[in-house]
């Protein structure tokens, strides 16, 4: 089962999460971009859950 890649973060829905560029996620894949998961102390707001590093897609070559 793949991850869902969110492209907005769920708290400030200004910020677009790229496929390939940096974000966080939890384990319920509540995904938000940096500065909301620094502001938020890595804390998911939804669930408590720890909010990571969110792997990143690239386009195939």
């Amino acid at each position: 089962m793949a991850l869902e890649m969110r492209d907005r973060c769920e708290r400030c829905r200004v910020a677009v999460l790229p496929l390939d560029g940096l974000a966080r996620i939890c384990s319920y894949e509540c995904s938000f971009c940096v500065p909301c998961a620094d502001a938020l102390g890595s804390i998911c707001p939804n669930c408590g859950g720890e909010l990571v590093p969110r792997p990143r897609r690239f386009a195939p070559v």
